[in-house]
C-alpha cells in the first residue's frame, strides 16, 4: 500500500498576520477543538464540500488530501488535568509555534480558586472566545449516566461526601461558567455527549445556567446535537453544542435574530450540513473508513509508531468493541477507554470477518490502530500520540493515546464551527 502523502506540519505553519481573535480552551484534552478552531491542517479532499464552502480557499496537497485554511483564531490558554493529554498537546502545538507554557495542567476548580484568592493573572485578558468540552462520562449513554449526581471529583478522584458537590465532575460546567464570567468572551462554545440531551431536563438546566452568566449578560441559543459525519468526519459521533453570545458585544440586529425561536439561516451559528447518508442538493456522501485509511500500511510494515500500536485484547462473542468496522461506511464513535472496546479493523473468518481478500493474503485479525482511530477523528498524521517523556512531561503510552483520542472533539467538526463563526463575525459583533 502506498504511504500517506499529507503535508508536513512544517509546510503549513500558521501565518501570524491572519490571527485576530484569541481563544481560551478549557478541558482541552489533546486539542481537537483547539486545532479545529485554528485550522491549517490536512484533511481528506472528500471531507470538504467546496461547492458549499467556495470561500475556504483550500490548498491542494495531492488528489486525496487538502490543507484547510488558517482561521483568524488562536489558542492562547489551554487546560486539562491529564498529563498525557498535556504532553501530546504541547508536543504538537509547540511545533505550530504555540507557546508550550500556555497549557495549564491543573483542575479548573483550582484555577478559579486561585483567581479568587488574588492571582488575577491566572487567566489571560482580552479573550474573544472560550471553548470547553466539560467532562462527559457522567452524561454518556455508555456510562452510568449519573449526570449532576456524579460522585467523581473535579480532579478525577472519588468524592467522600454522600451527596453531590458543586466540585463534582458532573457539575464542572459550572466552573466553566465561572471562567466565562471572569474573562467575559464575546462568545463561548461548550460541548458534551448526545446522551446529555436525553437525561431528564439536564440540557435545559445547563442552558439556563449558562444564560445567567454576568446577571443574564449572555444570549444562549438553543443547544443542538451535531452528527460529525454530516461535516466530513468519517465517524458516527454525535455531540451536543451550547453556544452563548455576550449581549453587550452584539449588534442590535444580531440580538434580534439570535433571540428568535427559529434563527434564520443567515444568522444561525451552527454550521450547515455538508455531507449526508442520502445527499440532497450540493451535499456530499458520508466519508467512509476506507477513504480515511487510505495510504496506511499494515502495522508490521509501518514506520509510524502510532500505526504499529493496537490493542491486543482478544475477541469476545459479545460486548462493546467486539465487532468489525464497516470499511464502506462511517467509523464507530471512538471512545475514551482502552479495555478491549476498540473495534476491530478486521476479524478472522471464525469470528465473522468479511474481508476475505485480506484474510486470504495472510492479514491477521486485529483491532484498530491508534493512527486509524486518529484518522477516524480527523487528526493529521503529523500529530504524534505515542511519545516519550519530554522535558519532564509524562510519556504517552498506547493506552493513553486511545483515551485522549477518544476524548477529543474531531478537529474537522471544530473547524466547521470555527469557520461558521468567522464568516458571521461581522454580522454578530459591533466593531
Amino acid at each position: 500500500m502506498k504511504k500517506s502523502n499529507q503535508f508536513s506540519i512544517f509546510d503549513c505553519l500558521e501565518k501570524p498576520e491572519t490571527v485576530q481573535y484569541t481563544v481560551l480552551s478549557l478541558f482541552s484534552g489533546c486539542g481537537g477543538m483547539d486545532l479545529g478552531f485554528e485550522g491549517n491542517f490536512p484533511v481528506l479532499k472528500n471531507s470538504v464540500n467546496s461547492e458549499l464552502h467556495p470561500s475556504w480557499h483550500l490548498e491542494q496537497s495531492n488528489n486525496e488530501w487538502v490543507i484547510l485554511p488558517r482561521t483568524k483564531f488562536k489558542t492562547v490558554f489551554a487546560n486539562d488535568i491529564r498529563p498525557d493529554a498535556q504532553a501530546a498537546w504541547v508536543n504538537y502545538f509547540s511545533a505550530r509555534g504555540t507557546d508550550k507554557n500556555c497549557y495549564k495542567l491543573e483542575s479548573i476548580v483550582n484555577l478559579v480558586k486561585e483567581y479568587r484568592n488574588g492571582n488575577t493573572s491566572i487567566f489571560p485578558t482580552n479573550i474573544d472566545i472560550v471553548t470547553g468540552g466539560f467532562p462527559c462520562q457522567d452524561f454518556s449513554v455508555a456510562g452510568k449516566r449519573q449526570g449532576f449526581n456524579s460522585k467523581k471529583s473535579h480532579d478525577g478522584t472519588v468524592l467522600c461526601k454522600d451527596s453531590p458537590s458543586i466540585e463534582s465532575r458532573g457539575q464542572l460546567y459550572m466552573w466553566m461558567r465561572e471562567v466565562i464570567s471572569i474573562v467575559q468572551p464575546k462568545v463561548f462554545f461548550a460541548e458534551n455527549v448526545k446522551g446529555l440531551a436525553s437525561l431528564a431536563d439536564t440540557k435545559e438546566i445547563i442552558q439556563h445556567d449558562f444564560s445567567t452568566i454576568c446577571d443574564g449578560g449572555y444570549l444562549v441559543v438553543p443547544a443542538r446535537v451535531l452528527l460529525a459525519a454530516n461535516y466530513g468526519v468519517p465517524q458516527s459521533r454525535e455531540r451536543i453544542i451550547f453556544i452563548g453570545f455576550r449581549r453587550n458585544a452584539l449588534t442590535a440586529k444580531a440580538i434580534e435574530e439570535l433571540s428568535k425561536p427559529l434563527i434564520s439561516e443567515e444568522f444561525d451559528p451552527y454550521p450547515i450540513i455538508t455531507h449526508s447518508k442520502q445527499p440532497l442538493g450540493k451535499q456530499l456522501p458520508f466519508v467512509t473508513c476506507q477513504e480515511a485509511f487510505i495510504g496506511l500500511e499494515e502495522p508490521h510494515l509501518s514506520s509510524d509508531i502510532d500505526q504499529t500500536k493496537y490493542s491486543s485484547a482478544k475477541w469476545l462473542p459479545k460486548g462493546q468493541g467486539n465487532s468489525e468496522v464497516n470499511i464502506h461506511g462511517v467509523g464507530p464513535t471512538i471512545r475514551s477507554e482502552h479495555h478491549g472496546n476498540i473495534e476491530f479493523r478486521r476479524l478472522s473468518l471464525e469470528h465473522g470477518g468479511k474481508h476475505m481478500e485480506e484474510l486470504a493474503n495472510g492479514l491477521l485479525e486485529r483491532r484498530l490502530t491508534i493512527r486509524e482511530c486518529a484518522r477516524i477523528q480527523t487528526f493529521p498524521d503529523e500529530y504524534k500520540f505515542v511519545i516519550p517523556s519530554i522535558e519532564g512531561r509524562k510519556n504517552v503510552t498506547a493506552s493513553d493515546a486511545y483515551k485522549i483520542i477518544g476524548n477529543a472533539v474531531p478537529p474537522l467538526l471544530g473547524f466547521n464551527l470555527a469557520m461558521r463563526l468567522q464568516e458571521n463575525w461581522d454580522k454578530y459583533f459591533m466593531h
